[in-house]
This record gives structure tokens, sequence and C-alpha cells, in this order.
């Protein structure tokens, strides 16, 4: 499934490198998965569906399990070694049902010019597009080489985790374009104010 890079409307993210690190972003800085329509969003701009899948099916019951597998998810990636191991493994338990169900089964189908493109062979339940996302968690937890390049953004009171994949592992910021950009605003500030002194 292919990530987005690019900021879609209701300013949901889908920079962070994989999908269950996309889905922690819903969260800050406020709640992005705050009703139906943005949970329809995200799962579109995820790639959890082919584009123009209709989710009229959802409703609030969906919000509730992703918003929980989102807690889930954050509890197992920024705890690498849990304090507590009860939060922990009840976290882990709950990931580990998740990822069971039956992932909406993908099926090529002709587009609108003829071309094929990816369809899906029924209407896509909740049970499994959370099991997409649990599964893109287990594998990110249980590669060690993907779980060494997590990295906590270091922005100014910036929770987000993401995928450090660039050259020679440097990457400080979810965003160069947001949290990038404030620590550039800042250090230029800082050093004009020592100017002047």
């Amino acid at each position: 499934m292919a990530l987005g890079t690019a900021t879609i409307p209701n300013e949901l993210r889908f920079d962070a490198g994989r999908i269950c690190l996309d889905l922690l972003s819903t969260a800050h800085p406020a709640e992005r998965l705050d009703a139906v329509e943005p949970l329809r969003t995200w799962i579109g701009g995820a790639g959890l569906v082919p584009p123009g899948t209709p989710l009229g099916h959802a409703d609030a019951s969906w919000l509730v399990g992703f918003r929980e597998l989102r807690g889930d998810i954050g509890q197992l990636v920024r705890s690498w070694e849990p304090a507590d191991a009860r939060p922990y493994e009840h976290a882990l338990g709950r990931l580990n049902e998740a990822a069971r169900a039956a992932p909406p089964v993908p099926c090529a189908v002709r587009g609108e010019d003829g071309t094929l493109v990816r369809g899906l062979v029924q209407a896509p339940g909740c049970a499994g597009l959370l099991a997409v996302v649990a599964r893109d968690a287990v594998e990110l937890l249980t590669d060690p080489v993907a779980r060494a390049a997590v990295r906590e953004c270091e922005g100014d009171n910036c929770p987000l985790v993401y995928l450090d994949t660039s050259r020679g592992r440097r990457r400080r910021w979810c965003s160069s374009e947001v949290c990038g950009n404030r620590e550039r605003v800042a250090r230029h500030r800082r050093r004009a104010a020592l100017a002047q002194t």
C-alpha cells in the first residue's frame, strides 16, 4: 500500500513512513479523528482502500476501534523497555488480536479508461482495516532494522514518531516544513537577539 507524502485536507499527515505511525499522528496537535468523515478520509489517504472505495457504512464504532488501536500502537512504539509491563502486555495483546482479522481482499478490476486498477472483493469492514494497520505495527515492532529507525521528533512539544529513512539516518523532525521550519525560525531569532546585545 502506497503511502502519500503530502498533507491532505483536515491536516491529516502521511509522512511518518509507516501506516501505523501515520495513525499516531492523528492525535497531535489535536484529535483529528473526531468524527467519522475524517476517519474515512484518513483510511483513503493512508491507502488502506483503493481510491473511490465507498465507506458509507463506517460509523462511530469505527472511530472507537481506530482510536483504541492508535493508543495501543503508541504504547508499544514509545515503550521500548516498559517500566510497568502490564499496560505494555495489554497493548501487545490487543494489537495481536486486531492483527488476526482478515484484511480486505484485493482484486484487479477495469478502471474507467480500461486499465487494470486495484479494487476490493467486497466492502471493507472495520476489523479488516484495523488488521491492516495492526499488521503494519507488528512488522515494524518485530523488524530490528525498522525499529531501530523509529525516531521521536525533536521539535518543541512534538510527540510524533516517524521512520527515519534519510541518508545517514540524520532526520530530526517529523516534518521539515513544520517542526524543522519552527526550529530554524527559533534559531534565527536567537541569533538575531544575540547580535543585538
